[in-house]
């Protein structure tokens, strides 16, 4: 059976927004990485991050978001994608350090090959989407957040957002700092690329990284709230709005996404990084132990 037809047997008059969490459709896809449910009759899907302990982007995980993705773009019962974790106060650590360090030339061009189309797939999705930020989210996991046309945070302390880079002695790629500059404008960013800024939930809405702070049991009701009101919008013309206002952002890595890769190679391949990435890796561990 089909996921729309699947979806409409199992939710026969689920109409209202409040009881789309509470009666999605229980499709399970892909593997343990990703999850999603769909709602066929309000016609959003719920993409869930379950790579413990901290969904890092990791090359099997990046693979099965894509994948997830075209899937999801090619039911067209399916106009709003909502974005969260279940991993407790994590909603993703970001790049997988794993896939960055002590690898081959070819695996690191691999990796990077397939975190770009994630985000050309992200930036460009013709879905409304939202993401409901339920935990930590620096780096890679930050930036996923960015792409998504709207951003709800749970109003807790002790999660932040923001791109590091500069703290693990990386570069964040033009590409990301193209998405934060249109995200909260050239001097903010200037700033928190450079000083590898993280930002609790109050400090991340006043710079605008973030739309919206709310209590962490409503981080969903509020992205529900949301997302009616964008799908009240034709999609033709929001999604030729939202097109036309990314596409000299695209086309930036898209002219030079091979350059892109073999520059990401050959940074993340030197002994000072590397060695770098290992002293970083090894702190973790002992903070485990």
């Amino acid at each position: 059976m089909a996921l729309a037809s699947r979806a409409r047997a199992l939710l026969p008059g689920a109409r209202s927004w409040g009881a789309v969490l509470a009666r999605v459709t229980a499709q399970r896809a892909m593997s343990h990485r990703v999850v999603v449910e769909t709602d066929a009759a309000a016609g959003v899907a719920v993409m869930k991050f379950r790579n413990p302990p901290v969904n890092s982007l990791s090359l099997e995980m990046v693979t099965e978001l894509v994948i997830n993705l075209e899937k999801l773009e090619n039911d067209k019962t399916v106009r709003g994608l909502i974005f969260t974790s279940e991993s407790p106060g994590v909603f993703s650590s970001g790049l997988n350090l794993l896939d960055m360090y002590g690898r081959n030339p070819a695996h690191y061009a691999e990796y990077w090959k397939a975190v770009q189309e994630l985000w050309l797939r992200l930036y460009q999705c013709p879905m409304v989407t939202v993401a409901t930020i339920n935990g930590a989210c620096p780096a890679g996991g930050c930036l996923i957040s960015m792409t998504c046309d709207y951003r709800v945070m749970a109003d807790n302390p002790k999660y932040t957002i923001g791109l590091n880079e500069t703290q693990l002695g990386i570069v964040a790629p033009f590409w990301f700092k193209d998405t934060l500059v249109n995200t909260i404008g050239y001097r903010a960013s200037e700033i928190s690329l450079q000083l590898g800024l993280l930002y609790p939930p109050a400090e991340a809405l006043r710079v605008g990284i973030v739309d919206k702070v709310v209590p962490e049991d409503q981080v969903h009701s509020a992205a529900l709230a949301v997302m009616a009101q964008w799908l009240a919008i034709p999609d033709h013309a929001r999604q030729l709005t939202k097109a036309m206002l990314r596409k000299p952002t695209v086309d930036n890595l898209v002219r030079q996404r091979d350059a892109d890769i073999q520059q990401f190679v050959s940074f993340i391949s030197r002994d000072s990084i590397q060695k770098g990435l290992q002293m970083y890796l090894q702190m973790l561990k002992q903070k485990k132990a």
